[in-house]
């Protein structure tokens, strides 16, 4: 039997043609395929399908232009300078986020939140405005209408941006799985929790005050020790210490692996492309001058609104293409230090510089960091090219499928968990340890206390409208680097 793809956008094919310019396996081009099929019967056929039960073209022509932004979409992140993004923007946001969010909780029920009367969400929008966004988190149509529209002209073609029906309807696809499918699930505070629980693998196991079990009384004649149980502790002993030195010879020759590819990338010159201009974190029309990312928490602990609401500014360096299967160049001479935001993210989210040990670990590690920053500079954006694979693509969109269509329509409004159900999570979450070596570093890291750390961490991802400021930031950085054309609009 065909799939739902082949029947519904091409009926006179006999094969699911290519929907990305690279080679990409034909699982993933059926995945995405089949999203976009799922995501057209259910958006566009119900209303078409009342208008006219005979034409079966609007559905393949509706593919044929999503094939283009498709296309485009590619075209523009494999030429984009992504290390900056991931590695020196995204963690500035967050950590202004939570430094933002903990001034915000801090001037709840006092004179700074007019006598008590101003909530949490309106003290923390205060602290980080947003045009698109309410002070209760409520965004905005419009504002994502119109930067739909600019990203849907600079990927399609003139012929097919002009007639604006279509435009209308493949825009109006994509604002209803961004505003109503996307953007309300991943804000929710035992969502994230949720995730991060599922991303850490291991069941936490919460320890319990009761009675402890007494340890069975051992006979005497096991306490004895003979000939065969010297023989057995030997062996043991020797075949341990064996597992751990194959496991160490393992690894050395994978970081030894490792280390050669990253050397061996040799700096070549950028391709040239118009500036970017810098943008607002929270609005794509600011324009004020901002300081340099490199030091964006040289600030007091509790930021100025000014400090809060100034825009994040894009690397200076012009972006970079990293092709396919190849190993992504940086030049050698222009630095950019991309672990030491990650480094101050980490330090802000478990408020490292209260407890000694931490703040001694973690500034050792940033000055191991900053020797090794040349080296650190071309091993991070190697990890990352190759965790952006395709079968890392092919997970995201065979989860957000079954996400949004788990039986093959849209899903119901998503139900939140009861109170009960995320306390559960939240519990287990803070209960969580880790198993091996590392339990014993964590309380260096967390402090004698680790629930009360996790807790302090998971904090500022506990309200939802504040979680909204946080990912319509990250969208508008990543789609100002994308699409410079977002600039020049709000300018006319």
């Amino acid at each position: 039997m065909s799939s739902l793809a082949k029947r519904l956008l091409f009926p006179n094919d006999p094969s699911l043609p290519l929907l990305l310019v690279s080679q990409v396996p034909d699982e993933l081009n059926s995945e995405l395929y089949d999203f976009i099929a799922l995501a057209l019967r259910a958006f566009v056929n119900p209303w078409w399908s009342k208008i006219t039960r005979y034409d079966k073209q609007f559905l393949p022509e509706i593919t044929r232009i999503l094939t283009h932004v498709f296309r485009a979409l590619e075209h523009r992140i494999l030429t984009a300078d992504l290390p900056p993004i991931i590695f020196c923007d995204v963690p500035t946001i967050v950590t202004v986020h939570y430094r933002d969010y903990r001034n915000a909780a801090s001037k709840v029920s006092t004179s700074y939140a007019s006598g008590g009367a101003m909530s949490l969400p309106q003290l923390f929008h205060q602290l980080q405005p947003h045009m698109a966004v309410s002070p209760d988190g409520v965004i905005n149509p419009e504002y994502v209408r119109q930067i739909l529209d600019v990203v849907l002209k600079a990927c399609l073609p003139t012929e097919d941006y002009s007639p604006e029906t279509e435009r209308l309807i493949v825009r109006e696809i994509i604002l209803k799985i961004i505003l109503n499918d996307v953007i309300p699930k991943v804000t929710q505070p035992w969502f994230i929790q949720k995730m991060i629980l599922d991303q850490l693998g291991n069941q936490p196991v919460i320890k319990t005050s009761g009675p402890r079990t007494p340890p069975p009384v051992r006979s005497s004649s096991s306490q004895s020790f003979s000939f065969q149980t010297i023989i057995v502790f030997f062996l043991s002993a020797v075949q341990a210490i064996s597992g751990a030195c194959l496991a160490f010879i393992n690894a050395y020759k994978q970081a030894m692996s490792t280390i050669k590819l990253v050397n061996q990338s040799s700096p070549s010159p950028r391709p040239s492309r118009a500036p970017t201009p810098q943008s607002h974190a929270g609005d794509l029309s600011s324009k004020r001058s901002t300081p340099s990312i490199r030091d964006p928490l040289s600030h007091s602990p509790t930021p100025s609104i000014s400090s809060s609401t100034s825009s994040l500014p894009k690397s200076p360096v012009s972006p970079v293409a990293f092709p396919p299967h190849t190993v992504p160049v940086l030049p050698e001479a222009i630095p950019q230090d991309y672990a030491q935001p990650a480094l101050l993210m980490v330090a802000e989210i478990f408020s490292t510089n209260e407890r000694y040990a931490s703040s001694t670990i973690l500034g050792t590690v940033a000055m191991t960091a900053s020797t090794f920053t040349p080296f650190v500079d071309r091993l991070l954006p190697y990890l990352l090219h190759n965790t952006l694979s395709s079968a890392f693509l092919f997970n995201i969109v065979r989860n957000a499928k079954r996400t949004l269509f788990p039986n093959g329509y849209p899903a119901p409004p998503p139900v939140d968990p009861t109170p009960e159900e995320q306390a559960e999570i939240r519990a287990k979450l803070l209960a969580w340890r880790p198993s091996g070596g590392a339990a014993h570093l964590l309380p260096l890291l967390l402090g004698p206390d680790p629930s009360e750390t996790l807790a302090g961490a998971l904090d500022p991802l506990s309200n939802k409208a504040c979680n909204v400021h946080l990912i319509l930031m990250i969208l508008d950085r990543i789609l100002m680097t994308l699409f410079p054309e977002l600039e020049a609009s709000t300018e006319q």
